[in-house]
């Protein structure tokens, strides 16, 4: 299996790139003032052949992965991988990003990350209309031979996440803090399953997150939503308010050329209008899971 795995220890580059001096200059880069995935995307764009470690110092680069790989041990994380852009097995879909990233941290099984794969997000206070719905898409997904993907927040995300599971099937968390971090803390057990048997994936780099503000971290979950949609072939929103985080994701999905689908329930809200205006830009309104397969060509 080509993964690189960490521990503790320094390990010796692997190949012709080092995937910890790629992680140290990631880091080191988010280190930088103004630094926002936003910003390094562009620079990224301006130099396509560039590598993390081709704007940093090596001695600055070490010296930063050997601080990531101790503050995730403190956390308990005793092996992770990374995946680094030109090299390796970083999924090219996730370039259609509007503003992509260079890294992903994970643990599991990266292979996941190849299978057909839809994202069932929605509400952190759901109804319990909303979560039955929610777990029932995550089984027939698992039925079609899908992975279930989501972002391990509260409501809808861990509804679908628990029901993949139950189902004997395969889920992808795509997580808006470090690995070595969990939010909200009760779900801690099921990102854990998630991360031994399944895929964890987080694009937050450490040392960052560690020393910002709290109010700064949460801008962390809507960017990554855009690459929860980037690695997806479609997002499938279930329940969400006028304000929800969630059409973040839908925005992106569009953006990206992902199908965006929408549940008939929320067209019936009239508390909210963007189902509406989601349906114009081209989302599909899905009145039974057949709706799904129709828009993805599967008998």
């Amino acid at each position: 299996m080509n993964k690189f795995a960490f521990s503790n220890r320094d390990d010796a580059a692997l190949g012709v790139i080092s995937p910890r001096r790629e992680m140290g200059a990631y880091e080191a880069l988010f280190l930088e003032q103004g630094a926002t995935f936003k910003r390094l995307a562009e620079r990224f764009a301006s130099d396509p052949s560039a590598l993390p470690s081709d704007f940093i110092e090596p001695q600055i680069a070490d010296a930063a992965a050997t601080k990531v790989i101790k503050k995730l041990f403190t956390s308990g994380i005793r092996q992770f991988g990374v995946r680094i852009n030109k090299a390796g097995d970083y999924p090219k879909k996730l370039r259609d990003a509007k503003h992509p990233v260079e890294l992903l941290y994970y643990q599991g099984t990266w292979e996941l990350s190849e299978m057909r794969g839809l994202a069932v997000v929605g509400s952190r206070k759901p109804s319990e209309d909303g979560k039955k719905r929610a777990a029932r898409l995550s089984r027939e997904l698992v039925e079609r031979g899908f992975a279930v993907v989501s972002g391990l927040a509260s409501g809808i995300d861990a509804t679908a996440h628990r029901a993949a599971l139950e189902a004997k099937g395969r889920t992808i968390a795509v997580i808006g803090t470090p690995i070595g971090e969990c939010y909200p803390k009760e779900n801690r057990t099921l990102q854990e399953h998630i991360a031994s048997d399944h895929l964890l994936i987080s694009q937050v780099p450490v040392l960052r997150y560690e020393v910002q503000p709290f109010q700064y971290k949460r801008h962390y979950f809507p960017e990554r939503n855009a690459t929860m949609s980037a690695l997806t072939e479609g997002t499938i929103i279930v329940e969400a308010g006028e304000t929800s985080g969630t059409l973040t994701q839908a925005r992106a999905a569009l953006y990206q050329g992902r199908k965006l689908f929408i549940l008939d329930s929320c067209f019936q809200n009239p508390n909210i209008t963007w189902p509406a205006r989601f349906e114009r830009e081209g989302a599909i309104r899905v009145k039974t899971s057949n709706d799904i397969w129709k828009a993805l060509n599967i008998e």
